[in-house]
C-alpha cells in the first residue's frame, strides 16, 4: 500500500524573485506544508510526535529543480511515504501543475527520531511501529 497525500499551494508575491520565479529557498516550506497535509491525512502530525515526546528533525533534503514556478501559479505538492526498517521517516515529493502534469521539482527527505534530550533514537519509537502496523506498511 502506498501512502500519498497532496497539498495545493498558491504562489505568493513574497516567494518570487525579480524574474517572477519562486525563490529556491521557498521550496522547503512547500515540502513542510506537504508533510503537514500527510500527517493530517494519516494521523502522523507534528503534534503527535510532541505528544509522544519525540522529535523528528530533517537530516537530509535533496531538491531537483526542473522548471520554474511563477507568481500566481497554484501547483500541487505530491508527497509519498517510502517505507524503511530503519528508525527514520523517508518521503519523496513532486511539485506539479495540476492541469498539465508538468513537473516543476522533485525532492527527497529523511527525518530521524530524537528523544526530548536530543539524543538520536536507534530504534523506531513504539507509536511509530504501531502507526506502520495500522497502515499495513511493508518495508521495500
Amino acid at each position: 500500500m502506498e501512502l500519498v497525500a497532496e497539498k495545493k499551494i498558491e504562489i505568493r508575491f513574497s516567494e518570487v524573485d525579480v524574474m517572477n520565479v519562486v525563490w529556491h529557498g521557498s521550496y522547503p516550506l512547500y515540502f513542510e506544508d506537504a508533510r503537514e497535509a500527510f500527517g493530517a491525512k494519516y494521523g502522523l502530525s507534528y503534534k503527535r510526535y510532541m505528544d509522544e515526546k519525540v522529535f523528528a528533525p530533517i537530516v537530509e533534503l535533496d531538491i531537483k529543480y526542473k522548471r520554474p514556478i511563477l507568481y500566481g501559479m497554484t501547483p500541487v505538492v505530491r508527497i509519498v511515504y517510502r517505507p524503511t526498517e530503519a528508525a527514520k521517516i523517508v518521503f519523496d515529493y513532486e511539485i506539479v501543475d495540476a492541469e498539465t502534469g508538468t513537473v516543476f521539482a522533485t525532492a527527497h527527505s529523511v527525518q530521524v527520531f530524537m528523544d526530548m534530550n536530543y539524543n538520536l533514537m536507534w530504534d523506531n519509537p513504539g507509536f511509530f511501529v504501531e502507526w506502520k502496523k495500522q497502515w499495513g506498511i511493508q518495508h521495500g
